[in-house]
């Protein structure tokens, strides 16, 4: 039985009834898009099909982090019931929301020091962070105090592994997401880029494909490289971005990696959606330690260092 609040935001794109339950809150991050303003509900009041049928007549949503109002709200309630809560947020890689938040629940906690609340930076975006709260849930239903459930989160986050592909890198760069340089290459290049997300919650390259099909193909190798467990049976999150073929390719792709796999498919929200664009398509699940992974330019360092871009047994 649950002991605690928990509370999640819509960047983790899960499907709306799987955080539709008592005792869990969703903070809807803002969006805006066609003029309007809108709230990120998890598709429960726009469709995918809309929304991305928009982008790909011209329309350009821009996103904004969460307000100080809407989360002093929300923190000042909590306080007010007394029940200890915590609350997964979006990586503070890509927003400033996190920062937000830690700054309002310190103002919150020196008004009521005696308080359980408890902000923890998942470091994930989009179905990354989704499947740690799909699994934090399993979590807080067994019923972990909030102060259990926030160690657990801290810890766990770095065992989760995301892998996606976008259409292409220009929503990206026009979001600040990526540089422009690594964009202009891409497109210059006709590629399919291959993203993940780096242990500082960032998004980084990890490949690139010609064309969606040897895309998706290097998206499961990705996949049954770096899953801790491509035997027995492990939930996956996948994925898309209004583009329901690919993300059968992919669950495809990926059982023949793992048939065992249990898949929670999901649609990229339109939060996300904004920064990657149509096409996006993506799986997380559970991996090895991210902080012990090397990024590029550590690697190359270490093959510097090492006299020898060749040598047996280096990663």
């Amino acid at each position: 039985m649950p002991q605690c609040r928990l509370i999640v935001d819509s960047c983790c794109d899960l499907p709306y009834p799987m955080v539709d339950k008592e005792g869990i809150e969703l903070l809807r991050f803002p969006y805006v898009c066609d003029g309007g303003t809108f709230e990120d509900d998890l598709f429960r009041t726009r469709t995918p099909e809309d929304f991305y049928g928009a982008m790909r007549s011209g329309a350009e949503p821009t996103t904004a982090q969460l307000t100080m109002p809407v989360l002093q709200e929300l923190f000042e309630r909590v306080a007010a019931d007394g029940t200890p809560t915590v609350y997964l947020s979006f990586t503070s890689g890509l927003s400033g929301s996190y920062d937000a938040a830690m700054l309002v629940r310190d103002q919150v906690l020196a008004e009521h020091p005696d308080l359980e609340l408890y902000v923890v930076d998942t470091l994930l975006p989009s179905v990354a962070e989704g499947l740690l709260v799909q699994e934090a849930i399993v979590q807080w239903e067994k019923g972990l105090t909030a102060r259990e459930l926030a160690a657990w989160a801290e810890e766990a986050r770095f065992f989760v592994d995301e892998v996606f592909m976008v259409e292409d890198l220009d929503t990206l760069r026009r979001g600040g997401r990526i540089p422009s340089t690594v964009a202009v290459a891409g497109a210059a290049l006709d590629v399919k880029p291959l993203l993940t997300v780096d242990v500082e919650g960032k998004l980084a390259m990890t490949g690139v494909a010609r064309g969606r099909k040897k895309g998706i193909k290097q998206l499961a190798e990705y996949y049954a490289k770096n899953a801790a467990d491509t035997e027995g049976a492990q939930v996956v999150v996948v994925a898309h971005a209004d583009c329901p073929k690919d993300l059968q390719r992919l669950k495809e792709a990926l059982q023949k990696a793992n048939e065992n796999i249990l898949f929670v498919e999901a649609n990229i929200g339109p939060v996300i959606g904004s920064h990657v664009g149509p096409g996006m398509v993506a799986a997380a699940f559970w991996g090895t330690d991210q902080r012990k992974k090397l990024s590029v330019a550590e690697r190359i360092a270490k093959r510097v260092k090492g006299g020898n871009t060749n040598r047996e047994g280096e990663e």
